[in-house]
């Protein structure tokens, strides 16, 4: 008899599969205390929770039997999947239960910015019957700008094209064919906040997508427009968006979400133009019922013994491939991260070759961790060892592996190889004895680069004081240069340079690197 804790309200519906299951006890207690629940723990295979309480290290140390967590919905802030994943318990999610309930508020919020419906009925409530004060617009022949264009975005662009809205899209894997399948246009982040009547984002939260609608970006907008931000707070930079509704470059905004919640007291709450609501996205009856649904199946197959359809932390391995597999996994990782920021273009094929020692050993899951690396710089932690192959085949990108005999002279060697619909770079690197990771060829040059700290990768022309004059630059700017290598194919042709530095180089210094004579593009990064 397997037993289930769950630890906060669920829908009982939801967890019907458990409740009716001949080999389960399921025990739902949504009030233990912190010390109720180490105690509670103790004894169970499964515990399933939502986003109130923590599974923490303490949790999982104190679960004996523990074999999967569940948590019902997307998000996994609130479980230590490094501890899960040390004592060998699976954790799975619900990431598509909600994407329906998502899309229907972001519609509602869209219909109640354009006709102003809450600032009406708060009107009628006060006994005041203001027709002139409320004129709306009509969202026939608007143009509705989706920045992510993943499951709920997909969904809000096919109920905007009922209500007759031109829809244009930007999605770091979105091209032109996936585009024209969905009826959607294709555009750059620039192009869809300049033709957006109205801008609805749909991303997660993570480094990259923080403020990603910032001043800037509010200042390429049409006077006029207007904002909706369902999926997390902190997206939308919340002070730009003030000052932008005050100054009337923006019409106004729909939030459910905002960077600290509760927001009661948030000042853009104070601006009539603004639409929110308390988080609601998910709230409804199916949406709960569904993502209780599908974790409930997923915990009941993994303790049967089946294969789990949403997995979360990394998948068992022998010990044996895990003291083979494991001094690569940093070099995978690194790898697939610094390409992809290097990478021009939509995504859309990715082969990863091995040779040497590798070509004995399963390589899976070095690829699964290159393939992390690679998808993280737009997808955040979302991304992980055990769903980055259906991450990427999600969003059309195709992945090949390969095990080849030629080395180059290395003992080992692992290539990652990147094709978009503009490029095709590559980055190899191997472990040297003693030593570590290290990146030993970039594209066509032979380099000998530690993947690690903030670098600062230089295309230029080979020629007498190139070098010098971007030290002298960055001693301006006070930057300490750790390591410098450089890479040519010929004297005097193309060359790469790519140095480590002591920190994050700023826009204005990367701006005035691109200006100097020889150097045809600069780019800046962070492993």
């Amino acid at each position: 008899m397997y037993r289930v804790l769950i630890c906060d309200p669920l829908s009982e519906e939801g967890i019907r599969p458990l409740l009716d299951a001949e080999d389960v006890e399921a025990i739902a207690d949504p009030s233990l205390s912190h010390e109720e629940l180490l105690e509670a723990v103790k004894s169970v295979q499964a515990i399933i929770v939502r986003s109130q309480t923590q599974v923490t290290r303490e949790v999982i140390e104190h679960a004996e039997n523990l074999q999967v967590i569940g948590r019902a919905g997307v998000g996994v802030d609130n479980i230590d999947l490094d501890a899960a994943t040390e004592h060998g318990v699976v954790v799975v999610n619900a990431p598509d239960g909600n994407t329906i309930s998502t899309a229907e508020h972001t519609m509602a919020m869209l219909m109640s910015l354009a006709r102003n419906i809450p600032q009406a009925y708060h009107q009628l409530q006060q006994k005041r019957w203001e027709r002139k004060k409320f004129v709306g617009v009509e969202l026939k022949g608007k143009t509705l700008g989706v920045v992510g264009f993943g499951r709920i975005g997909r969904e809000v662009a096919q109920r905007a094209k009922g209500q007759r809205m031109k829809v244009i899209a930007y999605d770091p894997f979105l091209n032109q064919e996936k585009a024209d399948k969905a009826g959607v246009d294709h555009g750059t982040l620039q192009e869809v906040l300049q033709q957006a009547d109205f801008l609805t984002v749909h991303t997660p939260l993570m480094e990259e997508t923080k403020h990603l609608i910032d001043r800037e970006a509010i200042q390429l907008m049409k006077p006029g427009a207007r904002i909706l931000n369902c999926a997390r707070g902190g997206i939308v930079d919340e002070d730009a968006l003030y000052q932008a509704i005050q100054s009337g470059k923006i019409a106004g905004a729909a939030l459910d979400v905002f960077e600290e919640e509760p927001a009661t007291e948030h000042p853009l709450l104070s601006l009539t133009e603004v639409v929110a609501t308390p988080h609601l996205g998910a709230s409804t009856v199916e949406a709960q019922e569904n993502v209780a649904t599908d974790v409930s199946y997923d915990v009941l197959e993994h303790l049967r013994g089946g294969t789990v359809r949403n997995p979360v932390n990394m998948p068992s391995v022998s010990s044996e491939m895990m003291e083979q597999l494991s001094p690569y996994f940093k070099l995978s990782e690194r790898l697939g991260a610094f390409l992809s920021r290097v990478v021009e273009g939509t995504l859309e094929r990715v082969s990863v070759y091995y040779s040497g020692e590798l070509t004995d050993v399963d390589t899976t899951p070095l690829t699964r961790i290159a393939i992390k690396g690679i998808l993280r710089r737009h997808i955040g932690q979302r991304v992980n060892d055990v769903n980055a192959f259906k991450t990427a085949s999600d969003k059309g990108i195709v992945i090949n592996e390969q095990k080849s005999t030629s080395t180059k002279g290395f003992t080992n060697l692992l290539t990652v190889e990147i094709e978009t619909d503009q490029e095709k770079r590559s980055i190899a690197g191997t472990l040297l004895n003693g030593l570590g990771a290290r990146i030993v060829q970039l594209d066509q040059y032979s380099i000998d680069v530690v993947p690690d700290g903030n670098l600062i990768l230089i295309h230029h022309k080979d020629q007498p004081g190139a070098i010098g004059r971007v030290g002298s630059l960055l001693s301006e700017h006070n930057m300490n240069i750790a390591t410098m290598q450089v890479g040519r194919t010929n004297q005097g042709g193309d060359a790469v340079m790519v140095l480590t530095v002591d920190k994050e180089v700023e826009s204005e210094c990367q701006d005035r690197l691109g200006e100097i004579t020889d150097i045809n593009k600069v780019q800046c990064l962070t492993l």
